[in-house]
């Protein structure tokens, strides 16, 4: 199997570089006890992810943190490995103790970024959130930290400038940035400057990330990759708190973990990478001014997912689908207020057509999309195309 590419380094590749020049990485055999401080990585003599933080050296603190970490379950019940996690930072903020940690659940194959506070003298895990991308969270060279002033960043030692939303060089101490300025529901870019190293011979001048709002809740992780700038404008607009619910385009998929839902856990439809939007055309009510109909597609841990927006041509409050998986025949529910819609899309051909169930009202016809009403009950549509039929069901609920 040919290893996955992610961010211009195979994944092959930069476990080797990580690994390496170490005896002890993620896999390696260690003896229980307290966390590591750091993380035993390197890139090339890059200490990725050194011991940081004003607390890091304290053995009172490291002890306490990891009781924490112990403690700690996931929301499928599943605890921490301690030997193959690590404390990347600890230090205070605001006067209060703080210290982050990549935490490995194998239960899971996941990896978790826990913030660890101290109230009262007694350590305890007050924010953990999810990182649904394949691969190790010490892998990323920028990380999210919510704290009661704001978003901070921290950083690996890859990093060397961190554009904040704004443009903006953000400064930081020990690889932890000042408050950020990142509003509740509303995707802001941040981008990173990468040093040249052995893993990146060249550097690396702009690697994007959007970060979907501080309004995004646990254990949902806000950092989604943006190579190409192309989620910025596809989320343009859109409120990332309704995005992120439970009829949302990123909240609608649950996740399941053996033949149940696991609402607690992060949503399968939470988005890792690639967001890009086309347009799919337009669609007029009721002899109103024609809105615009467009489609977003994203990478999740579980795939391709995607779903359609309706920007009235008012300017008003744009109206979200739940997601839908990838498919050749694509069905959406759009919640547009007083009529709401059933829209089918696909890549239309030369031998594909679509049927609809008698006296179906098409208020957008062509080829690749229609838009009817949403029907009061179950409807079942087929797309015909020279080797296959497709169905799908719309309405009922």
């Amino acid at each position: 199997m040919a290893p996955v590419r992610r961010r211009g380094i195979t994944a092959t590749a930069l476990l080797t570089l990580l690994l390496t020049a170490t005896a002890c990485g993620p896999v390696a055999d260690r003896q229980p006890g307290d966390l590591r401080v750091g993380y035993d990585s390197l890139d090339g003599d890059l200490t990725v992810w050194p011991p940081r933080g004003t607390l890091a050296g304290d053995t009172t603190v490291r002890s306490a943190v990891t009781e924490a970490v112990r403690d700690w379950r996931s929301p499928a019940d599943d605890r921490v490995h301690l030997p193959t996690s690590g404390i990347l930072w600890s230090g205070e903020v605001g006067g209060a103790p703080l210290a982050l940690v990549a935490a490995d659940v194998p239960g899971e194959s996941a990896s978790w970024l826990l913030q660890v506070t101290a109230e009262g003298g007694r350590y305890a895990v007050t924010r953990a959130v999810e990182y649904t991308d394949p691969g190790y969270l010490v892998y990323s060279d920028v990380l999210p930290v919510h704290t009661s002033d704001g978003r901070r960043y921290l950083t690996s030692g890859r990093v060397q400038r961190l554009l904040g939303p704004d443009g903006r060089a953000l400064r930081h101490t020990d690889g932890l940035t000042e408050p950020v300025d990142v509003p509740a529901c509303r995707a802001v870019p941040v981008t990173a400057t990468l040093r040249a190293t052995e893993a990146l011979p060249r550097g690396r001048a702009a690697d994007r990330l959007l970060d979907l709002g501080t309004g995004t809740t646990d254990p949902r992780y806000p950092l989604v990759r943006d190579e190409s700038g192309s989620g910025k404008r596809a989320l343009t607009g859109l409120d990332t708190c309704a995005l992120a619910g439970e009829e949302g385009p990123f909240g609608s998929v649950p996740r399941r973990i053996g033949d149940r839902d696991a609402p607690r856990s992060v949503p399968s439809s939470w988005p890792m990478t690639k967001l890009t939007v086309r347009t799919l055309g337009e669609v007029a009510l009721g002899g109103g001014e024609p809105a615009e109909l467009e489609q977003l597609s994203w990478e999740t841990a579980d795939g391709t997912m995607t779903a359609v927006v309706y920007r009235p041509a008012d300017g008003g409050t744009p109206v979200v689908s739940p997601a839908d998986r990838a498919n050749p025949l694509q069905t959406y529910t759009l919640p547009v207020p007083g009529q709401p819609l059933a829209v089918l899309s696909w890549r239309p051909t030369a031998d594909s057509s679509l049927s609809t169930p008698p006296d179906t009202l098409r208020l957008v016809d062509r080829p690749g999309l229609v838009v009817v009403p949403m029907p009061t009950r179950s409807e079942t549509f087929s797309l015909a195309e020279a080797e296959k039929t497709h169905y799908r069901s719309l309405g009922g609920r």
